[in-house]
């Protein structure tokens, strides 16, 4: 039974390397989804996502062996502690209220069209 201490010593990767993966995923997909399964206001996000079409890849941290390091190096990296933590097209977009926000603007959907997300 490990606790949050010892995942870390056992074989847990450091911020630096954790920064150059969550980095890596960003630039190789369109839309990145940074959440984990028992957020809600990570499955806000992603029925919006559904609900439009999108095409998105999602890295579930709570299921990741490199969970809590990739967080981690997203708060380091984004400022944002919390998930979810969407980008489009690599670029920040934010959390729950960011994206819904971006949606009720009018903004959201011409992103996810620039970012070629949008099934045609």
């Amino acid at each position: 039974m490990g606790g949050v201490l010892s995942s870390k010593q056992s074989g847990g990767i450091g911020v630096e390397m954790a920064l150059a993966k969550a980095k890596d995923i960003v630039s190789s997909e369109r839309v990145v989804v940074f959440s984990k399964t028992f957020c809600g206001y990570c499955t806000r996000v992603k029925q919006l996502l559904n609900e439009l079409g999108a095409q998105y890849k999602v890295i579930e941290l709570d299921v990741e062996s490199d969970g809590d390091a990739i967080q981690s190096a997203l708060l380091e990296w984004t400022k944002q502690r919390t998930v979810p933590n969407v980008f489009i097209s690599g670029k920040h977009i934010g959390g729950c209220d960011a994206v819904t926000a971006a949606h009720s603007a009018g903004k959201l959907v011409p992103l996810l069209t620039e970012a070629r997300a949008l099934a045609s």
